[in-house]
Parts: structure tokens; sequence; C-alpha cells
């Protein structure tokens, strides 16, 4: 029996009808619609408009004319000396640029289609919520087969799921409620898995701690006065906890890698660009990765073959020949030819605790019973030069998370303008809200870029080049880098009288970032897995590989689990 259902989203006060078809073994949009390869948009979405416009009835104005007095201004800011007249004339052809505007406003953008149906969900009671890991719970259910059907899932609160708010840690984004999935959303559920929820993440991702989110800190799952580590802190809670087989976690900096090391499972930040961004919260193009975390190696593989693939021009990020492996079935455990490098630069700089290190090493040095080869290496840029290089180039963020309203202008794809608005009236009527990170990057950049331009960042990305060319060249006669994940064990949270300077050190803690930030510069897949416990709390330790070579990376690792786990 084939039974029609409205899924009715509310956005700030509009209403979006997505009309689908429920079988038993199928949803799909009704109506007219079409395609772009894989991706299906809705008609109805690109309608003109045009009936108002031809009826010669009155349609309020998309922008407003801007006056002399805007004029004037905007002339000084580019250091233009105009007089009034010229500006006159000027603001006369601009009235008739406007007609653009007007019309494009009127024009309905495609955007894609929501397939499975759900209902809004419910924020979760304390009690059902000891650890602050859940920000918004959802019982979403996919495709009745398919490789991940039986698999619960949370997703990071970066990543769109229609129908359900979105706040991004933030009251920035507090009530907003997207009207479209995220890729990795619809590729997760139309293969099989149930959406169980969002997952906390920290306010604006800005933070590698796990107290800085609007709806308080999520606590460690193995020590609750302890940070579990951000920014992806309740992807990686949930997982300890088993509330959940499988999570999403977003990595700018190490946002994924960082929580799974501290929450004791994997995570891993796939190569740049093999996991579609589309629909999932910017911070800066070059930096932004999406990826898989679970407890087990095997069901991070699983979930990387199911949300890696090319998003059909969707994301600027992938390149169009993307081949997705089988990833499980590389988890043999044999180890053969692979040679290991053990990165001296990883191990210890000025914050390192000796016992992570002497635990890492250890660990490591055990895949040589899976028949691997474990030797000592060096890349000198990797500490701390590729840090500063980080620093500079996280310039960036001011552009496209603060400035450009979390999208940025510059590319090619999918723009989620309803997510733009929404942030640029959160920063317009909110903006004392921003956590002190987000004030920090604000203020830093800000007066950097306003003194020198954009020459440093600039030079940062060329430098980011040549710390690349350095990975690959270690690489060439390696097959994976190891070291641990964090230098040290997870930290104590704060308690509430923490200074703004002291926030901002901590959440951005120069040594936290040390070994995860290289590789989001240099867009290398590298995971993190429990290395072990040291003092009753895990040890990450992290496995480099090469460009697209994902496939060696949860090789080794798989091989490592099994002999950490191994009774012998």
């Amino acid at each position: 029996m084939i039974s029609l259902t409205y899924l009715r989203i509310l956005f700030r006060g509009s209403r979006t009808n997505i009309l689908v078809i429920q079988s038993s073994d199928h949803l799909s949009s009704v109506g007219r619609h079409f395609s772009f390869g894989k991706t299906q948009y809705s008609s109805n979405r690109m309608q003109s408009g045009a009936a108002s416009a031809a009826s010669g009835l009155y349609t309020p104005p998309a922008v407003r004319t801007p006056s002399l007095q805007q004029l004037s201004q905007s002339a000084a800011r580019f250091n233009l000396d105009i007089d009034e007249a010229e500006l006159k004339q000027y603001q006369d052809v601009i009235k008739e640029a406007m007609a653009s505007y007007q019309r494009v406003d009127q024009m309905r953008e495609p955007i894609p289609v929501v397939k499975w149906p759900r209902t809004p969900g419910w924020r979760p009671e304390p009690e059902d919520n000891p650890h602050n890991a859940w920000y918004w719970r959802t019982e979403i259910t996919g495709a009745s087969t398919g490789k991940l059907h039986g698999k619960t899932v949370a997703m990071k609160d970066t990543v769109a799921v229609a129908g359900v708010p979105m706040m991004c840690g933030s009251r920035i984004m507090e009530g907003y409620v997207p009207e479209y999935d995220a890729t990795i959303v619809t590729r997760i559920l139309d293969a099989g898995g149930t959406i169980k929820g969002k997952s906390v993440c920290e306010d604006l991702c800005m933070s590698g701690d796990s107290f800085t989110s609007v709806t308080g800190p999520v606590l460690n799952a193995h020590d609750r006065t302890r940070s579990a580590g951000g920014s992806s802190s309740g992807s990686a809670t949930l997982l300890a906890l088993e509330q959940v087989d499988m999570a999403t976690g977003g990595d700018q900096g190490g946002s994924i890698r960082i929580p799974a090391a501290w929450s004791g499972v994997v995570g891993l930040k796939p190569t740049y660009g093999l996991v579609p961004y589309t629909g999932c919260v910017p911070l800066e193009i070059t930096l932004d990765h999406v990826g898989p975390m679970a407890r087990t190696v095997h069901d991070v593989a699983l979930m990387l073959e199911v949300i890696a693939g090319y998003d059909n021009g969707l994301d600027p990020r992938q390149p169009a020949n993307l081949i997705v492996p089988e990833y499980t079935t590389q988890l043999t455990g044999n180890l053969s030819g692979i040679r290991v490098g053990l990165l001296k630069e990883g191990f210890g700089n000025e914050w390192a605790e000796a016992d992570v290190d002497e635990l890492v090493r250890a660990q490591a040095h055990r895949l040589t019973s899976a028949g691997a080869v474990v030797e000592d290496m060096s890349l000198p840029l990797h500490y701390p030069d590729a840090s500063h290089i980080y620093n500079v180039i996280n310039e960036g963020s001011l552009e496209t998370g603060i400035k450009g309203n979390g999208l940025g202008v510059g590319w090619k794809g999918f723009y989620p303008t309803s997510m733009l608005d929404a942030i640029a009236k959160g920063y317009g009527t909110r903006a004392n809200d921003m956590p002190p990170t987000g004030k920090f990057t604000f203020l830093l950049y800000d007066c950097i870029t306003t003194n020198y331009g954009t020459r440093f960042y600039a030079k940062g990305q060329n430098l980011s080049r040549m710390l690349t060319q350095a990975y690959n060249q270690a690489l060439s006669s390696h097959d994976v880098i190891i070291m641990p994940t964090i230098p040290f064990k997870a930290t104590k949270l704060p308690n509430k009288d923490i200074s703004i300077s002291e926030i901002c050190r901590t959440a951005l803690s120069f040594g936290q970032m040390s070994n995860v930030c290289p590789t989001n510069l240099t867009g290398h897949p590298a995971i993190s897995i429990n290395a072990g416990f040291s003092h009753g709390l895990p040890v990450g330790m992290m496995i480099v590989g090469r460009h697209f070579d994902d496939a060696t990376v949860l090789k080794v690792a798989h091989a490592f689990e099994k002999i950490r786990d191994s009774k012998t």
C-alpha cells in the first residue's frame, strides 16, 4: 500500500511543504522533479515567480537603493574621492541595476529534495542526557535494507537535517531549522541507517575542548570532571557511552580526532574532498572536512563506504574522478610489506606527557607482529612551523564563517541561503553572544587584515603547499606515519570563574592541536584510535596516510585494533 505524507518544515515563520510517497520499500518525491546526476531537486523551487511581476501589481523591493550617505561611506572605505554630484549619477545607475536583484529574488533556487519523512523530534530532558552530549533527539528511519541497516547514527550539529533544529552550539544560530538534508544525511538514510539525533558541538566549532557550547559542557565518558575533546564533543561521548553505533564529526583543526582520542573511540578525518561537505556549516573552505566516527575501525570503514563519493559538483572541495573502494574488504589484519614511520616531531614536544609518548610508541611497535616494519622518521616542518602556518590560514574563517555568514563567496556548489540568512541575522542581533573564542578570532584577524590585507593568509597557503610536499615525500618511503593524536591526556573541565584569556588559551590550545592540524592543511587522511589507557584515561594514536589512500590508514588501524584487543 502507498500513502502520501506531508513533511512540514518550519523556518523562521516560513513554511515549506515537502510531499513524499511512502511505501514498504521506497520513498521518493511526488510530482515534477528533475535531477543532476544522483542529486534530485524539487521543481516547484524553480518556479520563476513571474506571475506577480507580469500582473503589474506592487511587489515589495528585494533590496533598497543605497542613499547618497551610504554611497559616500562606501566610497570612503575604498579611498575614492567622489563628490555629491558624481555620487548622484552613480546612484541613478545603481538604481537601474537593482532590477537584477529583484528578478533573482523572485526566482526559486534548486535545493536537494528531502527523501525520508520525519518529525521535528525533541530536546532531551537533563535526566535523559547526563553527559550533555545530545542537543536534539530524533527517530529518522531510512531504507529497509542497505549497508547501515540496523545501525544507529548521531549527526554532529553542524550537519543539516531537514526539519530538525540546528544551532552549532551557539546562540548565533539558535532557532534555525534547515529545510534541506546534508548529502551525508541522505546517503546514511539511503543505506538503511537510523538517525537518533543531533550531537552537541562546541560554540561555532571554535574549540578543541568541550566546555564552550551554550547548552553546557560535554562530560568525558571516562571521567565526568574532564573534557571530552572538541569540537565534535557530543559525537565522541555518545559513542563511548554506547548510545549510538556511529556518528559524524567535522574537522577543521582536529575536531574529529581530538574528541576521539580523549573519549577512547575511533575517528577518521578523511582525505580532503573524499566525503562531500554539502549542507554542513563551513568554517574555512580549505580546511573543512567531515567524516565518520565509531567504536570500531570496521564501523568507521563501513560508514565511509556510504558517505564518501562525488556529489555532482555541489561541493567544490571534491575532484570529479573520485573512486570509493570497499574499505571493509581490506581489513585483513595482515600488514606484510607495510612500512610505518614514527614521526620524531610528533613526540616529545613541550606539551607532551611522557606516559602518552611511551604508550603510543610501544603500541606502534606491536604492529610488527602483523608483518609491518616500524622505524623512526623525521619531518621537520611538522612542528612547530605547521601549527604557525595553520594559525595564519585560519584567518580565512573570518572571511567565510563570520564576514561571509558561514558560506563566503567564490566557489561553485550548493549555497544553503536559509543558513546564510540565519547566521547573518544572528551576527546582526546577537554578536555579543559570540563565544570568547569567536570574539578572539574576529578581533585578531580583523586587525591583521585591516592593517596588512590578506598577505599573511596568502603566504600561509603557499607555505601549506610546501608542507604538503614534505608529507608526500615522507609518505613516499612509508605507507603511514604514526604519532600521538594529542600529546597529553584529557584535561579537567574549567570552573565557572574562568577568565576570557583562559578560555581562549584552553579551547584553542597550541599543544592540543600540534599533531592534528597539519593534516587539515595538507588534506592527508588521518585516523585516531585508542592506544590504551594511562591513569584511567584514553590515549589516542594517530595514523596518517597518502591522499585518497584512506584504505591503508584503515587497514593499519584495524590491524592494531586486533592486536590491542587480542587475549594473548
